[in-house]
């Protein structure tokens, strides 16, 4: 097919993606509950909503139990007793496969007080769709349908040369073993855009992160004789102080500029601690759960080497740590980096097809957190950016909202992306 008849065809499905539409989806799904461990109702709305839209939809079942023994299995924070995955595909076997991806879980709304709206009402204000998941990610995903459904209605799906497999996962939020599922069902292909909010900027590159549990000793003592013991809550803060010092180590060694610029790339924080039995004890065991970043060209397992290199220094500069060491766990997801190069024709073409339908021209840039682009690349060897909806600091927060232009114009260009990859 000649580029102007190719050009014709993406303007075409661009200019059908349905605003109204759009709302009436996203609505739908916010207002399905679906927190990590519990997304079976929500695959159920996302497989109707791909086999309405003319796509061939398929549900993975994956155990989850039998799944865990994975090498390469990313870790989970979510008791879970099903792992669903629904793909839908669209096009010709045999040519080249483009991978729309997004994930229906959603981290918990927290105390209902902080909202000034209803979490799962779905509610709109001055063009905003407020919900838990609106922004991280349910957005992405309603922008992925909305382009699909642009496709077929405009009738570039009878041209397209190529197949398009969309794969809406479950358990993103806490490590992304419904990712590796997929993967492991077979959802490659020779390239993949994830619609994670990046306020329709490319991103290239992203850090990730691992979480941890220190158990950290103390020896008890009465509080009146409190200089006969050793209190676990000082040797956490001698612990803490290690980290810091290390954090800050680590991020005034990158020289890379997509992480340089970020204020801090790999962050370390204690997020939660407990302790103690008796107020008048000297503390003999405090327990301290925290994140810690990957560095970009990190695995996972390469930060746990800078972790217990961090905390075993510690313990042996410390004088009754040295002998009574705290004791270092991983738990949760397990979130390695991942990068593709600037010139890859991936982001080249998604940000020239960006430009030409919005008239913007996107940045490439690097993000700190983990996603689940780095199982595609690294496990999938899938070339994978992240492109989609929504501003990532309002995400997990209360009154988490996207804007519902934005959704649609991520759809636009999709639609446009897809027809000239394909067609």
């Amino acid at each position: 097919m000649s580029p102007s008849r190719t050009d014709d065809l993406a303007a075409a499905a661009a200019a059908l993606v349905d605003p109204d539409q759009i709302e009436r989806d996203l609505a739908e799904l916010i207002r399905i509950p679906s927190i990590t461990g519990s997304e079976e109702a929500i695959q159920d709305a996302m497989e109707r909503l791909l086999g309405d839209i003319g796509l061939e939809a398929r549900r993975i079942v994956t155990d989850p139990v039998t799944f865990a023994d994975d090498p390469d299995f990313p870790g989970s924070e979510m008791p879970r007793t099903s792992l669903p995955i629904v793909t839908g595909r669209l096009g010709r076997a045999g040519g080249k496969r483009i991978l729309l991806v997004g994930h229906v879980d959603v981290v918990p709304p927290g105390d209902p007080a902080t909202w000034s709206v209803d979490p799962w009402a779905a509610e709109v204000r001055d063009g905003r769709m407020y919900g838990r998941g609106a922004c991280d990610m349910k957005g992405g995903v309603v922008a992925i349908v909305a382009a699909v459904r642009a496709i077929v209605a405009s009738g570039a799906a009878e041209h397209l040369a190529g197949e398009l497999l969309v794969v809406s996962v479950p358990s993103e939020e806490d490590g992304g073993q419904g990712m590796l599922a997929a993967i492991r069902a077979g959802c490659t292909g020779d390239v993949a855009i994830i619609t994670e909010p990046t306020e329709l900027d490319v991103v290239i590159a992203h850090a990730g992160a691992i979480t941890f549990r220190l158990t950290v000793p103390g020896r008890a003592a009465h509080a009146s004789t409190r200089r006969e013991g050793v209190s676990a809550l000082d040797n956490l803060y001698a612990l803490i102080r290690a980290l810091e010092a290390d954090e800050t180590a680590r991020n005034a060694a990158e020289t890379d500029p997509l992480m340089t610029v970020l204020d801090l790339p790999y962050a370390t924080m204690i997020g939660k601690v407990e302790g103690g039995e008796w107020a008048s004890t000297v503390l003999d065991r405090v327990v301290a759960e925290g994140r810690y970043g990957v560095k970009l060209g990190q695995t996972w397992r390469d930060a746990e080497l800078d972790l217990r290199a961090c905390i075993d220094a510690a313990c042996a500069a410390d004088p009754f740590l040295r002998d009574h060491p705290a004791e270092l766990e991983l738990t949760g997801g397990k979130f390695s980096s991942a990068r593709i190069p600037a010139d890859h024709p991936l982001p080249v073409s998604l940000a020239a097809a960006c430009e030409a339908t919005l008239g913007r021209r996107p940045a490439l840039l690097a993000e700190p957190y983990g996603a689940d682009m780095r199982l595609l690349v690294n496990e999938g060897a899938t070339p994978t950016v992240i492109f989609g909806p929504g501003n990532v600091r309002v995400a997990h927060s209360a009154d988490e909202f996207v804007s519902l232009a934005e959704v649609a114009d991520c759809a636009r260009v999709l639609a446009a992306w897809v027809v000239n990859e394909l067609a």
